[in-house]
């Protein structure tokens, strides 16, 4: 089974990964920041309506700053959703910030309420680390998700990504009968080989989230990461195969019997298919940013050497050898992925 070996340390955002996002408008001045956000004068605990201790704590800040700060909250919602146009969600208010207290980075999250429907949304304030940008541009570039974030000196702004949590959905819905267990496996099997591709570890059930997609009268799925932070960081490749994780187990053991070797492979192969033709799609994009990732120091230097000798012996590969960062990795990863996809085009 995989395990994250200690506590990851954050990475700050360099000039040169600045750059990029100033480049293709990542980059976006806001009025409060999170060191802002910590300035509450009271937390309590946030129960959901089963009465469960969510772990998350409301926080509440003194009246005098309030109303700046929910105006700022406000604002910041709007940069995100409406390049900055505060006049179309005069609408909405903030009803409440929840902090992850006993997460590693301790997020914020801010729950903004239409006050004509009551519909809700949030959005999420943290620090900016560099392993957790970088795992949401690839995502946006090489997944078929699309990811919405800002970064603002070393502040993370970051939408919302709705579907039912992993463990949840293990817990709640895999055996009420209603499940498509295949087309599950299936996706799951496809999520698999996407994380593996963008090196993106520590997916277990509480870093994804599911969504089921009425199809006629079947489900589709589509299972989405939710947790960047522990992109590129890890030094064993198993880190990075959401397969290896026993809290993944419930799902794995669909598969079990019901889908074939041959059709495993198949499914894999569509997907590395997939993320070749969004790697070719995206122009210079994918290409600017592992320039980036290449001088960007991501993982200690242990981690590297590990994770270039695992990654060598598992496709055979020694050009894994050559690489002394995480980001020339990353490199060396994507190429020898678009030469297997372009195998199976031929093939296909």
């Amino acid at each position: 089974m995989a395990m994250i070996s200690r506590k990851k340390v954050p990475f700050k955002v360099t000039g040169l990964l600045k750059d990029f996002l100033e480049q293709y408008n990542r980059i976006s001045p806001i009025s409060i920041q999170y060191e802002d956000m910590r300035r509450y004068e009271e937390a309590i605990p946030l129960y959901d309506s089963e009465g469960e201790d969510t772990l998350w704590l409301t926080v509440i800040y003194n009246p005098y700053d309030r109303e700046s700060i929910h105006q700022s909250l406000k604002k910041i919602y709007a940069t995100l959703k409406v390049d900055g146009n505060i006049d179309l969600l005069e609408h909405l208010y903030i009803d409440r910030v929840d902090l992850c207290a006993y997460g590693n980075t301790q997020p914020f999250r801010v729950r903004v309420v239409n006050r004509i429907n009551d519909n809700f949304d949030y959005f999420y304030i943290k620090v900016a680390d560099a392993s957790r940008v970088y795992g949401l541009e690839l995502e946006d570039i090489l997944s078929p998700n699309r990811v919405n974030y800002l970064v603002s000196e070393q502040t993370l702004i970051e939408e919302h990504i709705a579907g039912i949590p992993g463990d949840m959905f293990i817990n709640n819905y895999l055996e009420d009968g209603r499940q498509n267990k295949i087309r599950l496996a299936k996706e799951f099997i496809k999520f698999n080989e996407r994380c593996f591709a963008q090196l993106l570890g520590d997916m277990h059930s509480s870093n994804f989230v599911v969504n089921m997609i009425p199809d006629f009268d079947e489900i589709n799925y589509r299972i989405r990461s939710i947790d960047f932070d522990q992109q590129c960081y890890e030094g064993r490749k198993n880190i990075y195969f959401p397969q290896f994780y026993k809290q993944n187990m419930p799902i794995i053991e669909l598969g079990l019997g019901k889908i074939s070797p041959e059709s495993q492979q198949q499914y894999q192969a569509e997907e590395r298919f997939m993320i070749a033709n969004r790697f070719t799609a995206s122009g210079h994009k994918v290409k600017d940013l592992l320039e980036v990732m290449r001088q960007d120091h991501l993982s200690p230097k242990e981690n590297v050497v590990s994770l270039r000798k695992d990654l060598a012996e598992h496709y055979n590969h020694q050009g894994y050898l050559k690489c002394d960062n995480m980001g020339e990795i990353m490199t060396e990863h994507l190429e020898f992925l678009l030469k297997t996809a372009k195998k199976y085009k031929k093939v296909k």
